[in-house]
């Protein structure tokens, strides 16, 4: 039932694809997720939407290969059909009142803030973006966003391409500069999502970020996705994913982030061994 149309490897262990979903296509808005499953005996993992065409029906995902079901998903083809797509599923990002926004995006976290940035400059808002990466390789989406912003910033870890540093350099640069924001969006890596929470209360800058824990899912029975807003427990898939980045306790999301990783890499581990992977 939910084709996969188009596939796209665009960057290392990286991939692009778009899903026949129309239902989803029809409602999907920034910041909503889908849970899908590859295959009927597989698990079931969050992904962003990062893009949708309601015409055609489709659902744009970007993952990087981390685990044993993006590993599986990385091997299906054009063509194969995923047993489970459901969404879209969390609270849309709330963009409607915002006139000058910065957008931050740190690896694959491009993908997902990707569908404000175009959001925001289809309804006349002003838009500058910093995209991070570990490397050149590893920047992607440059074109689109380009296509859809102000300006551009790039910071790589190695220097190959744009500023050699994090994107708090360029975020503090900025602001000591007198650029002057509604509101930061900052979408990758935890670690990175509570410096920049850090720099910009320093500053004043409303910040919101979106936040991945464990989820399973998705409606908010499970539980595995809790996350604390202030010292309140929230749930990331039906309060978020998108909070304020300035009452995240980002300490907690990150323990509860390696909570699983030894386990998640056994399983990788077995199922090369059982040849279920193929080359």
């Amino acid at each position: 039932m939910y084709k996969i149309l188009k596939k796209e490897t665009i960057a290392p262990a990286t991939f692009k694809m778009d899903v026949l979903a129309e239902r989803i296509a029809k409602k999907a808005q920034p910041g909503q997720f889908v849970i899908l499953r590859p295959t009927q005996d597989g698990e079931r993992i969050p992904l962003t939407i990062s893009d949708s065409n309601k015409d055609e029906g489709s659902v744009t995902i970007i993952f990087q290969v981390v685990g044993m079901t993006t590993r599986i998903l990385s091997q299906m083809e054009i063509g194969d059909t995923l047993s489970d797509f459901v969404g879209p599923l969390g609270r849309a990002s709330e963009l409607k009142h915002l006139k000058k926004v910065l957008c931050i995006g740190g690896g694959v976290g491009t993908a997902v803030v990707y569908p404000d940035v175009k959001y925001l400059h289809e309804n006349g808002a002003i838009v500058d973006v910093i995209i991070g990466a570990r490397s050149k390789e590893y920047i992607i989406l440059e074109d689109e966003i380009k296509q859809r912003c102000r300006n551009l910033y790039i910071t790589t870890d190695d220097g190959t391409a744009g500023i050699k540093g994090f994107v708090t350099d360029k975020l503090k640069e900025l602001l000591d500069n007198g650029e002057e924001y509604d509101e930061v969006y900052a979408i990758g890596p935890m670690i990175m999502m509570k410096f920049v929470s850090l720099t910009t209360k320093k500053y004043g800058v409303k910040t919101m970020v979106s936040l991945n824990p464990i989820m399973v899912d998705g409606t908010g029975m499970c539980g595995c996705c809790r996350v604390k807003i202030s010292g309140e427990v929230k749930y990331a898939c039906v309060d978020g994913p998108d909070f304020d980045g300035h009452e995240v306790d980002y300490d907690d999301v990150m323990r509860r982030l390696e909570t699983y990783k030894e386990i998640e890499k056994e399983n990788d581990e077995q199922h090369a061994c059982k040849g279920i992977y193929h080359n």
